[in-house]
C-alpha cells in the first residue's frame, strides 16, 4: 500500500490508521482499507461481507462471541464506524439509521432544563427538532444565534448552557463559522459544554472539527460520504469516549439503527469519496465563477470565492469545498419557480452531496418549516437558489444555468 505524496509503504494496519487520523495525506487510502482487513473474515474477503442475522448463536448463556442482537451491534455496521471514524480522525464512532435519528440521539444527552446555542440558519430539520420536540416536550431551551458574530456567541453563553450546536458552513447560507474560536470560547465559559459540529456540507475530505477543537462531529450519511442517493443514514463521532457510550446506548435503547445493508452500501460509496470531492470542488469553482459574473444573479454564496464574508476563515480551517453553493437571482418567487423548472442537467429536488446535480428553493422546500419572519431576517428569500453541483462535466451544467437564467429573466 502506497500513500499519495508519502514514500512510505507496505505499512501495518495500526500504522495506516495512525496516520490516516493524524494527516490528510493518505485519506482515499485509508477510505479504501481502514476496517476492511480481510484477515476479519472466514473466507478473507476483500470487500466485506454484509451480516444480515438479526440474532447471535451463544456458546453459553450471556456470552456472545461478540454481538448478541443486531440492533446493539452488527459486524457490518462495526466496518462502517471504524472506517469513518478513521476519517474524521475520531477514536469512535456510531451511525444511526438517519441525519436526524443522529440529531435525536446527541441532543438527548440533555436534561431538563439545559440550554442550547444553535446556528441561526442551521438545516431546517435540526431547528425544527429543537423548536418543536426538545423544547417543548423535553424542557430544553435554545437560543438561535448568528455563531460568526463572536461577541454575539459570548452573549449567549448562560449557567446552564450544556452544548453548542453548529455547522460550517451553513445550510443554506454558507456562512462560515471560526470552529476553533468558538470552541476555544464554549471551553473558557464552562469547560463541560459540548460543541457540536454538522460537517455535512464539507465531508472528513477537507474539514476535520475533532482537530479544531470540537467534541462530537455529526454527519447525513446520506449526503457526500455515500454519495449516490440511496441511503438515508446519519453518523457522530467523537474522541469522548464517555460520549461514545452515550450513543452507543442511544443505538440500544433508542433503536434508530440503520440496516445492515444499508451500512454495506455506504462502505462501498466511501471508496470514492475523495475522488467525488475532488470533481465537486471542481465543479461548483467553475460554476460559481460564472455565476459570479452573470448579470441575472445578484450574489454568490461560496467559500473557497475571496468574495466570501468569511473566505479566510474557511481557508484557515478546510483544504477546500465541497459542492454546496447558493445564490440570489434578480428576481422574486416567479424568477425562481421558472428558473428551476426549466433546468434540464440540475434536478429539482431536497437533499445534496450525491453524484448528481441537484437544485432547491430553501424558502419553500428544506427551510419552509423555519418562521417566515426567521426567514427573511436571515436572507432565506424567495429569490435564495441552493445548488448541489455534481460529478457532470461542468461544461454542460453551466450551460444548464445559463438557459434557465435566460428563460426565468428574458430582459434584463
Amino acid at each position: 500500500m502506497v500513500f499519495e505524496n508519502s514514500d512510505k509503504a507496505l505499512l501495518s494496519t495500526s500504522a495506516l490508521i495512525n496516520m490516516a487520523t493524524t494527516t490528510f495525506e493518505g485519506f482515499g487510502t485509508a477510505a479504501i482499507h481502514v476496517g476492511q482487513e480481510p484477515e476479519k473474515w472466514d473466507m478473507h474477503q476483500v470487500v466485506p461481507p454484509i451480516s444480515l442475522s438479526t440474532t447471535y448463536k451463544q456458546g453459553n448463556p450471556g456470552e456472545p462471541k461478540g454481538h448478541d442482537y443486531s440492533r446493539a451491534g452488527n459486524p457490518t455496521r462495526d466496518v462502517l464506524q471504524e472506517n469513518i471514524a478513521a476519517l474524521e480522525d475520531g477514536l469512535y464512532c456510531r451511525v444511526f439509521a438517519s441525519g436526524l435519528a443522529t440529531t435525536m440521539s446527541m441532543v438527548n444527552v440533555l436534561k431538563v432544563g439545559d440550554h442550547v446555542i444553535c446556528s441561526d440558519d442551521v438545516y431546517g430539520g435540526t431547528q425544527r427538532y429543537l423548536r418543536k420536540v426538545s423544547a417543548p416536550h423535553h424542557g430544553i431551551e435554545v437560543t438561535f444565534v448568528d455563531l460568526t458574530n463572536l461577541d454575539e456567541v459570548k452573549k449567549a453563553f448562560r449557567p446552564n448552557t450544556k452544548m453548542i450546536w453548529l455547522e460550517s458552513p451553513s445550510n443554506p447560507l454558507l456562512k462560515v463559522v471560526d470552529i476553533a474560536e468558538v470552541s476555544q470560547l464554549a471551553k473558557q465559559y464552562n469547560q463541560e459544554i459540548i460543541v457540536v459540529v454538522d460537517n455535512t456540507f464539507m465531508s472528513p475530505y477537507f474539514q476535520r472539527p475533532l482537530n479544531l477543537g470540537a467534541d462530537v462531529v455529526v454527519h447525513s450519511i446520506t449526503k457526500y460520504i455515500n454519495g449516490h442517493s440511496d441511503v438515508v443514514m446519519g453518523a457522530a463521532i467523537t474522541n469522548d469516549e464517555k460520549l461514545d457510550q452515550h450513543l452507543f446506548f442511544m443505538q440500544l435503547a433508542v433503536g434508530a439503527v440503520p440496516s445492515a445493508f444499508d451500512c454495506y452500501l455506504v462502505n462501498r460509496g466511501i471508496k470514492t469519496l475523495h475522488l467525488r470531492m475532488k470533481t465537486h470542488m471542481e465543479n461548483a469553482m467553475a460554476v460559481s465563477k460564472w455565476l459570479e459574473e452573470n448579470a441575472r444573479v445578484e450574489r454568490v454564496l461560496y467559500p473557497q470565492l475571496e468574495s466570501h464574508p468569511q473566505h479566510k476563515i474557511h481557508m484557515k480551517q478546510a483544504r477546500g469545498m465541497s459542492g454546496m453553493l447558493s445564490f440570489y437571482l434578480r428576481g422574486g418567487l416567479e424568477e425562481s419557480r421558472k428558473f428551476l423548472s426549466n433546468l434540464k442537467i440540475f434536478i429539482l429536488a431536497e437533499s445534496l452531496g450525491g453524484y448528481e446535480s441537484l437544485a432547491e428553493l430553501p424558502s419553500v422546500m428544506t427551510h419552509a418549516s423555519v418562521p417566515a419572519e426567521d426567514r427573511a431576517a436571515l436572507g432565506i428569500t424567495d429569490n435564495l437558489i441552493r445548488l448541489s453541483v455534481g460529478c457532470e462535466d461542468k461544461e454542460d451544467l453551466i450551460a444548464d444555468l445559463d438557459q434557465a437564467l435566460k428563460a426565468a429573466i428574458p430582459k434584463l
